[in-house]
């Protein structure tokens, strides 16, 4: 079996690429810094627990590089709808928080653009909107 690194051709595909970039990006971030992560998430206080630490090395960090870099090596729409998705319930996740947790705060609505953002790229591509 052969494999070969598959560049993105069309515009539609860099932008899902670009997202599952970012992905990746962030994943390593919360990886292999989590004391810095959880700072710039206001939890400072937080990143004192060890099983703090943990869940932002692993289900922060861990599962945004995984689906980064699976989107990014098998390049097919589905899975870059999986990105989309992951990323839209993201935002929707925000939504629900400002409503009732009273997050409704200049932070969490940078992030609710950046997730919405971050969902949009692969899904215009997964849904043929920009090909």
């Amino acid at each position: 079996m052969e494999f070969a690194f598959p560049w993105p051709y069309s515009q539609g595909e860099w932008l899902a690429w670009a997202s599952a970039l970012v992905t990746i990006f962030i994943g390593l971030v919360a990886m292999l810094t989590p004391r810095l992560r959880l700072t710039a998430l206001g939890r400072s206080d937080v990143a004192q627990h060890p099983e703090a630490l943990a869940e932002s090395r692993a289900q922060l960090g861990g599962f945004y590089v995984g689906i980064g870099i699976a989107a990014i090596l098998f390049a097919q729409p589905w899975v870059y709808m999986a990105l989309g998705f992951g990323w839209a319930v993201a935002a929707i996740g925000r939504i629900l928080s400002a409503l009732f947790d009273r997050a409704l705060t200049l932070r969490n609505f940078g992030r609710l653009l950046v997730s919405a953002a971050m969902a949009a790229l692969p899904l215009v591509y997964a849904f043929g909107i920009i090909p």
